[in-house]
């Protein structure tokens, strides 16, 4: 059964626009962070006995224990990366929506882009079902790479350049600078994540609690899921080194003709030569250079990411279904409370009018 599971993933993630859809990532996720949960692996739209076809649809969800739990995608609240259902086309998003319609759990899919096929489909499936609610979730930033990006310096304004030129002699006193961008054979593996991983405790990460190195199941899941990555071609990590000594780093795949940063980190004793930018700078010009579509930051908006590096977006959705049933209806009921107590939360913080 997990060979003909693993035969029908490999023939649609083909499909797949984002690498948290992969058949690597999900079973690395079902090896680690999700080795206690339910899980669900919805598959719809593929004629019986097809070999190698391009239709069907395919859909990993996972749920907690209690009368109340949600379907979720796998890894959305493990990972909170944007991620969505493969598919082929409009008709098989619409089997696999029809079977989710007709199970009697409420289904909370937190981060899915803002165009996916599946939004229309359960709409339609769900009509005299049950309940679909749309709102709009964490975009993801993302640049589009062509010849100019090639220098990333060209996109700044004079003061963003005289900042990088600063922080570059900065470090260039304090030894050889040398950035480089990895794709290790498997037996090298992990010894180079290992190093990154050693990088990112030496940071604020550490402190915050946000670091894969003192999260004993993120670390597990990384090491999973970037070890079959590696096997598969598709792992890169960079470091920023300055006389030998690796002071920054990043951990990311090569999937769809574009570069996907999961992972940055620094040692914070550079911090003055914002080892973290340049090496951002090597990645993303790299990346421009081998005439790859897209450098994806992955994550949430965040102030560094628009001020430095870029404004655009995927936009991205968050999608509840509340099936016509007791189930759906106290599902409902205990979301609708949590929202009403956040809304009014935040009125009360308000400052009065003078």
């Amino acid at each position: 059964m997990a060979a003909r599971l693993a035969r029908e993933w490999e023939a649609l993630q083909r499909h797949a626009l984002w690498p948290t859809q992969t058949h690597g990532c999900i079973m690395a996720l079902c090896r680690t962070l999700l080795s206690g949960a339910r899980t669900w692996i919805v598959i719809a739209g593929r004629d019986a006995g097809a070999q190698g076809s391009d239709a069907g649809g395919l859909l990993p969800l996972c749920r907690d224990g209690g009368y109340l739990a949600r379907w979720r995608i796998m890894g959305a609240d493990e990972l909170f990366e944007p991620t969505d259902a493969l598919y082929g086309d409009y008709d098989n998003a619409r089997a696999l929506a029809a079977t989710l319609a007709a199970q009697p759990r409420a289904l909370h899919f937190d981060r899915i882009p803002a165009g996916s096929l599946l939004v229309p489909a359960l709409r339609s499936a769900m009509k005299g079902r049950g309940l679909v609610l749309v709102r709009p979730a964490m975009p993801s930033p993302m640049i589009s790479l062509d010849e100019s990006w090639v220098e990333p310096e060209r996109h700044f304004n004079a003061g963003r350049r005289s900042d990088v030129r600063r922080a570059r002699r900065r470090a260039e006193t304090l030894g050889a600078v040398s950035c480089e961008t990895l794709s290790p054979a498997p037996e090298a593996f992990d010894a180079l994540f290992d190093e990154a991983v050693g990088v990112e405790l030496l940071g604020w990460k550490k402190e915050a609690g946000t670091a894969i190195g003192a999260d004993p199941g993120q670390l597990d899941f990384f090491r999973d899921y970037f070890r079959d990555a590696c096997a598969r071609g598709l792992f890169r990590v960079s470091f920023l080194r300055i006389d030998g000594k690796a002071v920054a780093m990043q951990l990311a795949l090569e999937w769809a003709g574009r570069y996907w940063l999961f992972k940055i980190g620094h040692d914070s004793a550079y911090d003055k030569c914002s080892p973290g930018t340049l090496l951002m700078l090597h990645s993303i010009g790299d990346a421009a250079e081998r005439g790859l579509g897209g450098y994806e930051f992955l994550g949430v908006i965040e102030p560094w990411i628009t001020r430095f590096w870029t404004r655009e977006q995927h936009d991205c959705v968050q999608l509840r279904t509340y099936p016509f049933n007791p189930r759906g209806v106290a599902a409902l009921m205990a979301d609708g409370a949590f929202w009403l107590g956040q809304r009014l939360g935040r009125r009360r913080l308000k400052p009065a009018r003078p």
